[in-house]
């Protein structure tokens, strides 16, 4: 399974409103940015609103970051546009042999596992800031 493409699109989203802060970010522009359709871009917005992370005012054009940069990590990002459920990141087959034992066992054998990696990215979101990947940006 991958990692649901609106993660990247909502940094991209962030990284532009951090580098373009004071003026009009409109969906439109950051549409033009990322290059998708205007549509794509507000849904996105709009998760990344009821997570706190950005400030939309309705019939006003443009958004800004709703705290500084530095204190929104990937994580935060990550968990606002649902990239991935609750231990989820791996998936394991929903049909296995019942009959066979490693058919029967599979599954619990190997998510624990998934799970402590799904953990340990996380854990990496969680130390690297907006501000980090803003900066890494030439303009």
């Amino acid at each position: 399974m991958n990692i649901s493409t609106r993660f990247a699109v909502a940094i991209h989203i962030l990284a532009l409103l951090e580098i373009n802060k004071g003026d009009k970010n409109t969906s439109e522009w950051i549409a033009g940015s990322v290059g998708t359709n205007p549509v794509v871009i507000r849904r996105i917005t709009s998760m990344l609103g009821k997570a706190g992370l950005i400030e939309v005012r309705p019939g006003v054009a443009g958004a800004k970051l709703a705290r500084a940069a530095g204190e929104i990590t990937l994580l935060d990002i990550y968990l606002a546009v649902d990239a991935v459920g609750q231990d989820s990141l791996f998936a394991v087959h929903d049909h296995p042999n019942p009959d066979c034992p490693v058919g029967q066992n599979i599954a619990g054998a190997i998510l624990p596992v998934f799970s402590l990696a799904q953990q340990a990215m996380e854990d990496v979101l969680r130390k690297v800031t907006l501000e980090q990947i803003a900066s890494q940006i030439p303009v």
